[in-house]
């Protein structure tokens, strides 16, 4: 990172937490009370706030399709590709109907300040190089989503920047299909130019966001389960291609 030419963006990114804090007594006290309802309702809020301010103050241009393939109820197991951290944020604004956590690796959670926050959106944190703990996060996901909790899962593992989408992890998928939620692909292209092109966050960065058909996973059989990550990697590889494909005409 080039620390000083990044010194007021961070800056500007760690005063966001303030807008974070008005919803995080709420969140802790329903969730102690097992009021899941309410707690999803606190996360969501604090998710949305603070995504729409970060995209404001880095002023992202966010061209987004697909959101009427949103279904009207929870939960929901959404899967994107995974360029750059902005996709954090974008996530956040666009996905605005559903309270979400994250699946995401251990060092998301270690993050100072705000890793805390992501853990505490309920989200699963997993480590990647230990199998028996990352079966234990599937499970732990499982639960959360039988509680009405949705999850966004980025299945490349870790940010492409700007290269060619990754293969999907295998096995990522199976917190959708056991638990039998639909999944919604999500394809995301721009958002490493936000930070990753250049080693700098800067602003002005435009992001395409499609929001795909939703795949209704309950009562799937086995081999359409097995087969789910291709098909959802086709999926949203396809999409970039497209969008590559018309960036390049413009």
């Amino acid at each position: 990172m080039k620390i000083l030419q990044n010194m007021l963006p961070v800056a500007k990114l760690y005063d966001a937490l303030k807008y974070i804090a008005p919803y995080k007594k709420g969140m802790l006290e329903s969730r102690a009370a097992g009021d899941f309802e309410k707690e999803r309702e606190y996360i969501l809020k604090s998710t949305s706030t603070w995504g729409n301010h970060l995209l404001k103050i880095f002023d992202i241009k966010l061209n987004v399709t697909g959101k009427e393939n949103l279904p009207q109820s929870g939960p929901v197991v959404f899967v994107a590709n995974h360029q750059g951290y902005a996709d954090i944020p974008i996530c956040c604004t666009t996905l605005d109907k559903f309270q979400f956590g994250f699946v995401a690796k251990n060092d998301l959670g270690k993050i100072p300040l705000y890793g805390n926050w992501i853990k505490s959106l309920r989200s699963v944190m997993i480590e990647r190089d230990d199998a028996r703990a990352s079966l234990r996060a599937i499970e732990e996901g499982i639960d959360l989503i039988e509680k009405g909790f949705s999850l966004v899962i980025f299945p490349e593992g870790t940010r492409s920047s700007g290269g060619p989408m990754k293969q999907f992890k295998k096995g990522s998928l199976r917190l959708a299909t056991k638990s039998g939620v639909p999944l919604i692909p999500v394809t995301i292209n721009g958002s490493w130019r936000a930070f990753e092109e250049t080693g700098v966050i800067r602003k002005g960065t435009p992001v395409d966001i499609v929001i795909h058909p939703v795949i209704e996973t309950k009562n799937m059989n086995r081999n359409d389960a097995n087969n789910l990550s291709g098909q959802v990697e086709e999926i949203i590889k396809n999409q970039l291609e497209l969008l590559a494909q018309k960036n390049n005409h413009v």
